[in-house]
């Protein structure tokens, strides 16, 4: 499990997530750096998740192999549902993707899929099962440079529009 992960730990709580970030917004600021928080919130986060990557994830980076391998593609594939109401029944749809919510081993197999956004980008992530903060700090001379070169391409895009537009 990524350390960056608060959730389904011992000793960990949303309360654990909330003071990490902080944490790291105080002590940036501490050192005269600018921060840019997002804060991620993936709707149906459990039902994008691909069987064939988590399996490949799964025995890529965390070693599962031979018969757990096989135990987790077994929990995974096949599986279907439809819809009775009222005396009426929907057709079968097979479901390609997610994980079973309400089990205990949804949010686990979420967490593994998702293990490697971590150890990419240049951002400090912090999460909360499918909820995420994403943290980056700039010190201030390269926040005013962005700024500057920013500012510089807006006002040259301005004048581009501004010109294009008076020979119409």
């Amino acid at each position: 499990m990524p350390s960056t992960q608060s959730a389904y730990r011992q000793f960990h709580s949303t309360e654990t997530a909330i003071t990490k970030v902080y944490n790291d917004l105080l002590l940036a600021a501490d050192e005269g750096q600018v921060s840019a928080l997002c804060l991620l919130d993936l709707t149906a986060a459990f039902d994008t998740v691909d069987h064939d990557l988590l399996l490949l994830r799964s025995e890529r980076q965390f070693g599962l192999r031979g018969s757990v391998l096989q135990w987790f593609r077994s929990y995974l594939s096949d599986r279907s549902f439809r819809v009775v109401y009222c005396g009426s029944t929907s057709s079968t749809v097979f479901i390609v993707c997610s994980v079973p919510q309400g089990s205990v081993l949804g949010p686990c197999l979420f967490i593994l899929y998702t293990a490697d956004v971590t150890a990419k980008h240049d951002v400090n992530l912090h999460s909360f099962a499918d909820d995420t903060a994403a943290l980056r700090t700039l010190s201030s001379l390269r926040y005013i440079y962005c700024r500057g070169s920013t500012r510089r391409m807006y006002h040259r895009s301005r004048t581009v529009d501004v010109g294009q537009s008076s020979q119409a």
